[in-house]
């Protein structure tokens, strides 16, 4: 592996900013191909959302977050998860604002991304008791860790049931978006596309490891604190990817895949933690964390607790011609946002 610590700042700077752009072109190739997947094996578009684009795209953040966690910077890595989160939540209002014709959340109406949000909700609580819990690890390992990967995995099931045999279904009106009316019509067979998708998750995953390693880099070379570089830093880059695929998916009328790909990479991101701790050898990783990443798990399930309200009201039209979910959204990603760069 490249020895990072050696390049100049210059270099560092130059590598990051590059792979941010692999990562953002890359990444948002990930879209289409999992649109035509979705209807091909008819699981859906949000639970393809939930799967393979929301772990497809998130690859690079999971790759930045264990690279640093191995390297020894617990802040920078459990940031970087929690910061990414906050990031792709917001880029749920960024969408709204790009959905002219009505509400996002009131278009995409789904049940699954219902039972998603609240999934997400526990599993960005959980590592907030085990931060305050005694600390304890078997192994290096924090017994919550496995149990993160097992509520992640019953989440997924939940939302597959929810799709077989849906117990709650929303309300239609003249602005609900269906999948059926988006019709594909790529003529590459489902292999290739699968074989396509597994090469860009590996070159925006590879494009995470450089920007794990340059981030942990500059923010010792320029003195700022891990849990800004990991926040606000690495976690904005390899969140890129579900910014653009987010936008594409909305344009080309997949509103169920946006926001179950956000969702469902949000859920994904959550992981991170547990794949740090594991990564992290110095004992559980939740002890070696500061209350700057305490506030990002709280202002994570803050924002996701109101993009839920939001998906339930399905308001049609609020200030500026989106929801007011979003308005809030965006105002507290930038409030928390500024008040942690303010922090240093």
């Amino acid at each position: 592996m490249p020895e990072f610590a050696s390049l100049t700042t210059t270099t560092l700077a130059l590598l990051f900013a590059g792979s941010a752009l692999v990562i953002a072109y890359f990444g948002s190739k990930m879209a289409g191909i999992a649109d035509v997947l979705a209807d091909r094996t008819g699981l859906g578009e949000a639970l393809i959302g939930a799967v393979l684009l929301g772990a497809g795209t998130s690859i690079s953040g999971i790759v930045t977050s264990i690279s640093t966690a191995a390297s020894g910077a617990p802040e920078l890595a459990v940031s970087n998860a929690l910061g990414g989160i906050a990031a792709q939540t917001m880029f749920l209002a960024l969408a709204d604002v790009a959905y002219r014709k009505v509400n996002l959340e009131h278009a995409g109406a789904s049940a699954i991304n219902l039972g998603q949000a609240t999934v997400l909700i526990i599993l960005t609580v959980l590592p907030i008791m085990a931060y305050a819990a005694p600390p304890f690890a078997l192994f290096g390992i924090n017994p919550l860790s496995p149990v993160l990967v097992a509520v992640y995995l019953i989440g997924l099931h939940n939302a597959h049931s929810i799709k077989q045999k849906p117990m709650w279904k929303p309300k239609e009106t003249e602005d609900t978006r269906h999948e059926e009316d988006d019709e594909e019509d790529d003529a590459r067979s489902t292999t290739v596309l699968a074989l396509l998708f597994s090469g860009l998750v590996l070159i925006v995953g590879s494009a995470g490891y450089v920007v794990g390693e340059t981030g942990l880099a500059l923010s010792g070379r320029l003195g700022i604190s891990q849990g800004v570089v990991g926040a606000l830093g690495t976690a904005i880059v390899t969140s890129l990817p579900e910014l653009v695929t987010t936008i594409a998916a909305v344009r080309c009328g997949a509103l169920q895949l946006a926001i179950g790909g956000i969702i469902g990479g949000n859920m994904f991101d959550a992981l991170f933690i547990a794949a740090s701790d594991v990564a992290y050898r110095d004992g559980s990783i939740y002890h070696a964390i500061s209350e700057r990443s305490l506030f990002w798990m709280g202002l994570v399930a803050l924002m996701t607790a109101i993009l839920l309200l939001g998906l339930l009201r399905r308001e049609k039209l609020g200030p500026g011609g989106i929801g007011w979910e979003s308005v809030l959204l965006l105002g507290l990603w930038a409030s928390g946002a500024a008040l942690q760069v303010s922090l240093g």
